[in-house]
């Protein structure tokens, strides 16, 4: 696939197939896609937690929070949950363009994954008293994003804007999921 044809395709994932697992190999790829890609100063502050185990999967699960804009969803059931984590930690004194180099980070790896036929699905919401203590996060640093990783086991396309304006996703009665996108026209404010 071409690159347009990547990022298209990465949208976020919510459902995985958890009976084909990621190995801990599988996520040292993603986080060494993330180590190589640019950031500030090329000071290279951020930091990676990797979750594999099914056991460690298990525990982290339930402190994740699911799609939002999906009111009589959950998140993923027993059988569609990652198959493991990524946590992509920053210092707790870190300057204001750490924050941009978790974002590209965070980038990194969602293509890298959909490049792999993975699905990633970046977590802002999660426990943030519980989750550093599973994690072991050294005390002087904070998680930035938790990036929850496994084979894709739902189909996403994007769709147009509706007319309403709405931005909120939805999934229709076959469980495809759409993503809203505004058009190229309505973003682009002038062409000098």
């Amino acid at each position: 696939m071409n690159f347009e044809e990547l990022v298209h395709a990465a949208r976020t994932c919510r459902r995985f197939e958890q009976s084909r697992p990621l190995s801990a190999a599988d996520l040292e790829w993603l986080t060494d896609c993330a180590r190589v890609s640019p950031c500030g100063r090329n000071a290279q502050e951020l930091r990676f937690v990797l979750v594999h185990s099914p056991e460690a999967c298990a525990e982290l699960f339930p402190q994740t929070k699911w799609a939002g804009a999906l009111k009589d969803w959950n998140g993923p059931a027993e059988g569609e949950r990652p198959t493991g984590y990524i946590a992509i930690l920053m210092p707790k004194t870190a300057n204001a363009i750490v924050h941009f180099d978790v974002g590209i980070a965070a980038q990194s790896i969602q293509l890298a994954a959909t490049s792999k036929g993975w699905g990633c699905c970046i977590h802002a919401s999660f426990n943030r008293a519980r989750c550093p203590e599973i994690l072991r996060v050294p005390e002087d640093m904070d998680i930035a994003l938790l990036l929850a990783l496994g084979v894709a086991g739902e189909e996403r396309r994007l769709a147009s804007m509706p007319a309403d304006g709405s931005f909120n996703y939805w999934r229709d009665d076959a469980g495809v999921h759409y993503v809203p996108k505004r058009a190229l026209e309505d973003l682009i404010l002038e062409t000098l």
